[in-house]
């Protein structure tokens, strides 16, 4: 379900209502922040290659987007859990290499390799996948995955040594190519953790295991976005990146300014009331909270019909350069802010104010991480649970000129005059 919040509407035949200028909800997505996190990315992680995870809309953020600017910025390769969103991606004319890891029975294995989409393999899959190349006439090409500790998805290493004969069986009769092997840590946004170690050691051992079978891998990847910032050695041939690429910080106790990464996402929307009330005035459903004075009360139209946690009572709203907490329960479409005694002329002035849920902090403002402890969660989950009827809104979606181009560019038309 899509949302067309500023469309013009037709009412009948002869009438319309005029486009407004200004949304009254959007996540409004900076898409130079995208290219500038993934260029530090690409940075730190070289000499190898960085994944952009796109998965889940972009993680909200409009996947067709945010890929291009990730492929702009230095990206090479885009990730995905489902086959579905890979074919999104090449339906939009991106044929950067890609990877989809997360499969049903009911997955198009026909469509993934007809599109050229790579293939994650954790056993299963392989005869399906197999099965799809011949029909298709064309190979197949898959990373194989191992489950070094995560317990989730990934061949176990008791049963990897089958899966490396079946798979390499299956490349010398042409139906498929092994382009990578892979597997996903448990704990890397927990430095002192040692799993990782031990985590690493499997990997480095399946990697061992494959080279013996004779698999010749194009990458061989672990690394997500708090392993490619603290373990440089799980980078190997290439890293996956996802929350790093929208500027949020995998760690708790360092910030996304610390990491030296901006976030993309800002959560705008307009008050929808300021009115004064008494002392005593209870607060939306079951009136948990009641005012300690005369005050103020905006209604911020958003709620969890919207993304917003349910349970995030006490996260920050920014109006004016304040940020206010939320006061009473969370609404499916609203929730309220107390804005303090204010003279009525000062609340009907505030009344459509623009008002942040989160966005970069840069000026004070409440961020996604500010939200995520509120509602007792991570800030994955505050800027992937953005609902489409949020319309998303995007800023510098061409990226901006080097300097130096921008100065030859001036000279040459100085010169043209």
């Amino acid at each position: 379900m899509t949302y067309e919040a500023a469309a013009d509407i037709g009412i009948g035949s002869k009438t319309s209502i005029a486009r407004s200028a200004v949304l009254e909800r959007s996540a409004v997505i900076d898409l130079d922040a995208v290219r500038h996190n993934v260029r530090q990315f690409v940075g730190m992680a070289s000499p190898a290659a960085v994944m952009a995870v796109v998965k889940a809309d972009a993680y909200g953020h409009g996947v067709v987007q945010v890929a291009r600017a990730a492929l702009d910025a230095g990206a090479a390769w885009l990730g995905v859990a489902h086959i579905s969103e890979a074919l999104a991606l090449r339906a939009a004319g991106i044929d950067a290499p890609l990877l989809a890891w997360l499969h049903t029975r009911e997955s198009n294995f026909q469509a993934a390799v007809a599109a050229g989409i790579d293939v994650g393999i954790s056993g299963w899959e392989l005869d399906a996948v197999v099965a799809a190349a011949r029909e298709q006439e064309r190979p197949a090409r898959v990373h194989l995955k191992v489950d070094t500790g995560l317990g989730r998805n990934g061949c176990t290493i008791a049963d990897w040594d089958q899966l490396l004969g079946q798979a390499m069986d299956y490349q010398d009769q042409g139906l498929l190519r092994v382009v990578g092997i892979f597997s996903h840590l448990a704990v890397a946004d927990e430095p002192h953790r040692p799993e990782t170690d031990e985590q690493l050691a499997v990997f480095r051992e399946a990697i061992a295991m494959a080279e013996d079978a004779g698999v010749d891998t194009e990458v061989r990847h672990i690394a997500n976005t708090p392993a490619t910032l603290s373990r440089p050695d799980s980078h190997f041939d290439l890293v996956r990146v996802g929350l790093g690429i929208y500027g949020l910080s995998p760690f708790e106790g360092a910030t996304s300014a610390e990491l030296g990464l901006h976030p993309a996402m800002t959560v705008r929307t307009l008050l929808s009331n300021c009115k004064k009330v008494p002392e005593g005035q209870g607060v939306s459903y079951g009136l948990n909270y009641r005012t300690s004075e005369e005050s103020t009360l905006g209604l911020v139209p958003l709620g969890y019909a919207d993304g917003v946690p349910r349970i995030g009572t006490g996260g920050p709203v920014r109006v004016n350069g304040v940020n206010y907490p939320v006061v009473g329960r969370i609404a499916m479409d609203q929730m309220v802010i107390d804005l303090g005694p204010l003279t009525p002329e000062a609340a009907a002035q505030l009344r459509g104010a623009e008002a942040v849920m989160f966005g970069d902090g840069a000026d004070g403002g409440p961020t996604a991480d500010d939200w995520a402890a509120a509602a007792g969660t991570n800030n994955y989950e505050i800027v992937t649970r953005i609902s489409p009827r949020v319309p998303r809104s995007y800023v510098n979606e061409m990226p901006a000129k080097p300097e130096s181009q921008t100065a030859v560019a001036a000279d040459a038309e100085t010169a043209a005059l």
